[in-house]
This record gives C-alpha cells, structure tokens and sequence, in this order.
C-alpha cells in the first residue's frame, strides 16, 4: 500500500509496548520479535496510539524537531511502512 499524507495510522492489536526512558521497545506478538524506536520513532508511536493521518504525524514531528520537510516526509514513510511489513500497524 501506498502511504501519503491522507493515510490514516493506527496500531493492530498484535503489538505491546513499554517506553524506556525516551524511546520504546515493541513486541511484535505474531513474529516473537523485539523492536526498539529512538526518541523521534518513539515521539510518532506515541501519536499513532490512536489513529492519525499521515498529515498530522509530519506536522507534529515538523513543530517537534528540527528537521527539513523532505527528509521528514521521507523518514515518516519509511519507518511507517517498517512498522507495517512487521505487522505492527494498519495503514488505511
């Protein structure tokens, strides 16, 4: 699937999480498998804990962070579509 901006995010229900410190560790239950997320993955798995477009992700991370708008836009889709191929969240 394609991610754009329009795209909605939520988390499946295949997937725990715990924060330690400022990033978060996930379990994905299907595969067994531990992820970690540094500070920005964890700021956006944070939002995504109720679903939120794709739109209001780069916008909160844009006014969070200093980052340019590409490499944001860039960075948001492919850590989104990661978390997708594990299976950790549903993109619509």
């Amino acid at each position: 699937m394609n991610i754009n901006d329009s795209s909605i995010i939520s988390i499946t229900d295949k997937a725990v999480h715990c924060e330690v410190e400022d990033e978060v560790v996930i379990l994905g239950l299907e595969d067994g498998v531990y992820y970690g997320l540094n500070p920005v993955g964890a700021f956006i798995w944070n939002m995504i804990q109720e679903s939120v477009s794709v739109a209001d992700i780069k916008k909160a991370v844009l006014d969070e962070y200093e980052v340019e708008e590409e490499v944001c836009d860039n960075d948001i889709k492919e850590l989104l579509g990661d978390l997708k191929d594990r299976g950790l969240i549903e993109i619509s």
